[in-house]
């Protein structure tokens, strides 16, 4: 075989392999799907195994920045990453800095995660905006419309 058909090939193999770990890197089997919502900037969670409405964590973000529930549901927050966070009614502001903050009817959230795991919190029985966000990592807030 010729050095530039050898060349060719580790090439295509090469782009290969590393298309499949971005493919395998952007999915994540067994989530409950989570569709984009038009008012409110929020999204609106959609289960057909009747789990309730999930949100996923990155190293240092929720991966949506808002979800629309149903008065009386709980909500699922799961951690994706190996990396702990500890989650808190409140918000961050403007300029990043940390706003604990229990709103009127929103329960009392206090989640400590270690890495890899998931807590529901919840219920959330009055309508409403409510905020959470991590005390470890500036800007990790997702805000929680209750309808």
């Amino acid at each position: 075989m010729s050095k530039k058909r050898l060349g060719l090939l580790t090439m295509t193999l090469v782009s290969l392999a590393i298309g499949s770990i971005l493919l395998a890197a952007c999915t994540r089997p067994g989530a409950p799907a989570i569709t984009s919502s038009t008012s409110g900037g929020g999204s609106t969670p959609t289960s057909s195994s009747g789990g309730g409405a999930a949100v996923h964590m990155g190293t240092s973000s929720f991966l949506v920045p808002g979800i629309t529930i149903p008065k009386g549901s709980m909500l699922t927050l799961i951690d994706d990453a190996q990396v702990p966070h500890i989650i808190k009614n409140g918000t961050y502001d403007a300029s990043g800095t940390a706003k604990p903050l229990q709103e009127p009817g929103a329960p009392t959230v206090s989640q400590n995660f270690t890495g890899g795991d998931t807590h529901q919190i919840g219920p959330f029985s009055t309508a409403g905006t409510f905020h959470i966000y991590c005390t470890i990592h500036p800007n990790m807030d997702l805000t929680i419309t209750v309808k």
